[in-house]
């Protein structure tokens, strides 16, 4: 198939993808929320006339486009919902809605993968096999997330993917450029809460108290010492204690405390190595303080572990597209994404989405994030032509 075909596939639907990318903005929806939200994807499925399920995780889509006959299934998997951050950027499309915001992109992603639906749907018949468009629901309700309970719920009974893509905007890739790595992409997440609980008393006599403030001091500096003294240091890991609660008054000496904070590494063996310190650290100085120790940990997310094999094709696709691959270094924040890689090959992908004016960009998660609308058609070419490449590899295979 001529790349000609599909950028003039693309062009058509260039404005309708901006159009739906600023209406999934106005009107975000939180985690396990997504009503709205997977109503007007349905809705633009059933205008592209792309067969489609719904059903799973309650809000999860399903499109399906077959191709011209039978062949391999390639996936392409877009997240649905919005963060519960107050947008503090002022533009035409800004959140309706107090408190939620699409902080992650993922309104982008929604919005990219209809536009590839609707490019494919129209080049049906230039590929063999079968393209899933999968809309998943809830993928910042960590450490739970969506992806495990689509396929739970049987997304993918009657169509399995041989091969499943993601593809994520990224503000620190200028427009025009493709992030992958043949391995590791993003961390594992983990999460825990350490509380403390001792003798509380006077500020001014700590004798007759166990001093759980104190302990804590103990406790946050100490865990610091596993990624430094306990784990390899040239494996990547990170321990963040991120929230502290506790204590009444100044002159008061507390008698609980709280901290809560995540974990976040790449290589399983570290993550399990790490896991291990963590509760020998706390227990045995809470034991020294004469404090009671509980701990919640909860195992999140897994770490995105691209295919090599894949992760080389979407370079060789992007290379293709006149698009940048430059080598880039993996992140350690989590990605809900890394449950599908756990159970079928594929590779998670970031598409540069920096604003022009690089000193106004923000980071994800933050109140004033944007993306570059540029990035937006790219995007939509480069999935498109992916998926398009990947069947035409297992051709060339059998």
């Amino acid at each position: 198939m001529k790349k000609s075909k599909l950028a003039y596939e693309v062009q058509k639907i260039e404005k309708e993808v901006e159009f739906i990318r600023r209406y999934f903005h106005q009107y975000p929806e939180l985690s396990n929320e997504e009503n709205k939200t997977s109503a007007f994807i349905q809705e633009k499925l059933r205008q592209f006339e792309i067969p489609f399920e719904t059903g799973y995780a309650t809000h999860g889509v399903l499109g399906i486009i077959h191709g011209k006959s039978s062949g391999k299934t390639v996936a392409l998997r877009a997240d649905m919902d919005a963060l519960p951050i107050q947008e503090l950027v002022d533009h035409a499309y800004r959140s309706t809605y107090k408190n939620k915001m699409h902080a992650c992109g993922h309104d982008a992603h929604m919005a990219m993968l209809l536009g590839v639906g609707y490019v494919l749907q129209q080049l049906r018949h230039e590929f063999n096999g079968t393209v899933l468009l999968v809309f998943q629901p809830a993928e910042e309700d960590a450490p739970e997330g969506g992806a495990q309970r689509l396929m739970d719920e049987g997304i993918f009974s009657e169509y399995v993917p041989d091969v499943i893509y993601g593809q994520h905007v990224w503000p620190d890739l200028p427009v025009g450029q493709i992030g992958v790595r043949n391995k590791e992409m993003m961390g594992a997440s983990d999460r825990f809460e350490i509380t403390l609980t001792g003798v509380g008393g006077h500020a001014s006599m700590p004798h007759q108290t166990t001093d759980v403030m104190v302990t804590l001091g103990h406790v946050i500096t100490s865990l610091q010492t596993i990624v430094s003294r306990s784990l390899d240091p040239l494996e990547a890991s990170v321990v963040t204690i991120s929230k502290i609660t506790g204590g009444e008054a100044a002159n008061i000496i507390a008698n609980k405390v709280k901290a809560e904070g995540s974990i976040r590494t790449y290589e399983p063996s570290i993550r399990a190595r790490l896991k291990e310190r963590f509760f020998t650290i706390t227990k045995q100085i809470a034991e020294a303080f004469e404090v009671k120790a509980d701990i919640m940990y909860q195992d999140g997310y897994p770490a995105t572990i691209n295919t090599p094999k894949w992760a080389s094709l979407a370079r060789e696709t992007a290379n293709g597209l006149k698009l940048d691959t430059p080598e880039i270094n993996p992140s350690l924040a989590g990605e809900d994404f890394s449950r599908f890689l756990e159970s079928y090959p594929g590779a998670f992908i970031w598409l540069g989405a920096q604003l022009d004016e690089t000193n106004k960009q923000a980071p994800l998660h933050d109140a004033r994030f944007q993306i570059n609308e540029r990035a937006l058609p790219i995007g939509t070419s480069f999935l498109a032509q992916l998926a398009i490449d990947t069947l035409h590899a297992f051709e060339k295979e059998s």
